[in-house]
């Protein structure tokens, strides 16, 4: 099976990407290890694309899409892949149409876990995470047993900086600007399932396997 899977940040997509990955026995695709992989093997598109990241710059189009085409190519994507991070922009999944044309493949779903964005600042501004250990809490859904102190190490719960609600608000702005023309381009293809992610995980999880026939 091969899947691409999208959601606004603070979706839950991580999550239930490591669950497909696992249910579905697929590899999970993300952009930041594609990256990091072909920067480790000292490829040549690895070392293209590292050249730009310490100037702090954007890896082009033309690099990403090289080394996505590359990890599409190896042995463990022949029985299906998920792909997490890429395309995020039209011509980023018109180039993925040809790659997957060229290996004689096809996407059989897009999964967009959908949470509104009202209820993704409750859970952005709530977030708590433990300044030693790096454990995660929340003030409202998953407080910890003592006000602002971690459950594991009894060290000081904090707000990280992108955890504001300006701060999550850009980012949702960011996101739907430039997702909703993908997500518009894959429902003409008729394989975008969308799936409510504002539910317990498990719940969602079986949604996804509702929507993807398993």
């Amino acid at each position: 099976m091969n899947l691409l899977i999208m959601g606004r940040p603070g979706a839950g997509k991580g999550t239930q990407a490591f669950n497909i990955r696992d249910y579905y026995k697929i590899p999970h695709i993300s952009t930041g290890d594609m990256f990091r992989e072909a920067i480790k093997n000292e490829t040549k598109l690895g070392l293209l694309a590292k050249s730009y990241m310490d100037k702090g710059l954007l890896v082009p189009d033309e690099v990403t899409i090289g080394i996505v085409k590359e990890r599409l190519s190896q042995a463990d994507c022949k029985k299906g892949f998920l792909l997490d991070g890429f395309p995020r922009t039209i011509a980023q999944a018109e180039a993925l149409d040809v790659i997957l044309n060229e290996n004689g493949v096809k996407l059989d779903a897009v999964l967009d876990i959908n949470v509104q964005p009202e209820i993704l600042i409750r859970r952005m501004v709530g977030r708590r995470v433990c300044k030693s250990c790096g454990a995660t809490y929340h003030v409202e859904f998953n407080a910890p047993k003592v006000q602002g102190i971690c459950d594991i190490c009894g060290s000081e719960l904090i707000q990280r900086k992108d955890d504001t609600e300006e701060t999550g608000r850009n980012r949702l702005a960011v996101y739907d600007s430039n997702t909703a023309p993908l997500l518009e381009y894959y429902k003409n293809q008729n394989i975008l399932k969308t799936v409510n992610g504002d539910q317990p995980l498990e719940k969602v999880f079986d949604d996804i396997k509702v929507v993807l026939g398993a």
